[in-house]
């Protein structure tokens, strides 16, 4: 029987891409910081990391992202006028994001890929497992796909990378998984990564997205990788190595995902995933919904 490890309770976002594709938008405020209905796309990231017992969250973050910082602090002149008005959903509101994690930050530096940025967290990790969560994947939270991938670590070791079967004419925008299936349906035993390959070399359709539950191995690993595509570290270099060699790490293994991912990293799907999630809310959906039928109607 395999034996159980104990959960992890350390994540890792990386935070210090410059948004070029939503300039003029992202000039002077990070991406990160762009809202999703209500709140800024990066508390739905750690929201969703805290849900999965991870409470303790590291951002690797640039230039220009103070932001992000002032955004999970106390704001007490905010809530100060918030208490004099009486307004307590509102000052609610405003203290749950400081309220959610203990939050750190350390800078890349040289923007040098993925690779590097999960390397920058190595001496707040320590030797544990942790987990990476990028920011421009918002997993709902009805489709707990980290606690899975948690789970899975726990109780076989090495790393677990999340999938999701793609169109083969997108592969090419992804890190792709070769595989061999396990005997549970939504598991896979990865055995090796390609960065973005064409589809006529790309081992299969599983696209890797943004989240992964990682041995601290990869560390070793990623400071003997050699600048890949786009002249960049990239971490699915060192997972290849994972897959292909278990004794560095232990396996690596991926969690095939059904559920409802939105890419907020591309305007199109940003625009989507705002409709998708003001229409299920409980106080916005029923007014939105009537509009929107609406809308859609008189342009048809």
């Amino acid at each position: 029987m395999t034996q159980s490890r104990p959960r992890i309770s350390k994540a890792i976002i990386p935070a210090a891409g410059l948004g070029t594709r939503f300039l003029p938008a992202t000039k002077a405020t990070p991406k990160e910081m762009l809202p999703v209905v209500d709140k800024p796309a990066i508390q739905y990231v750690v929201e969703e990391a805290v849900a999965a017992g991870l409470a303790d969250i590291l951002m690797i973050t640039g230039r220009n992202k103070r932001p992000l910082e002032d955004h999970f602090d106390r704001n007490y002149e905010l809530e100060s006028a918030l208490t004099r008005k009486g307004d307590a959903e509102r000052l609610q509101r405003v203290q749950e994001s400081s309220d959610l994690a203990t939050m750190h930050y350390v800078r890349q530096g040289d923007p040098r890929g993925l690779g590097h940025a999960v390397l920058c967290a190595a001496p707040h990790v320590g030797d544990q497992p942790f987990a990476v969560l990028l920011g421009d994947d918002l997993i709902d939270p009805r489709d707990p796909l980290l606690s899975r991938m948690v789970d899975i670590q726990a109780r076989e070791g090495g790393s677990v990378v999340a999938l999701m079967e793609v169109d083969p004419a997108q592969i090419h925008l992804y890190g792709c998984a070769a595989v061999k299936p396990t005997g549970e349906t939504d598991v896979v035993r990865v055995t090796g990564l390609v960065e973005k390959p064409s589809p006529s070399e790309a081992p299969s359709n599983l696209a890797v997205i943004g989240r992964y539950v990682l041995d601290p191995a990869v560390f070793g690993v990623l400071q003997h990788t050699e600048p890949g595509r786009g002249d960049e570290i990239q971490l699915t270099d060192a997972l290849q190595l994972l897959a292909s060699d278990e004794s560095i790490g232990g396996p690596v293994h991926g969690i095939v995902f059904k559920g409802r991912r939105y890419d907020t990293g591309d305007r199109g799907d940003y625009l989507r995933a705002i409709v998708r999630l003001a229409c299920e809310r409980e106080d916005l959906g029923p007014d939105f919904r009537t509009w929107l039928r609406s809308y859609v109607t008189e342009e048809m």
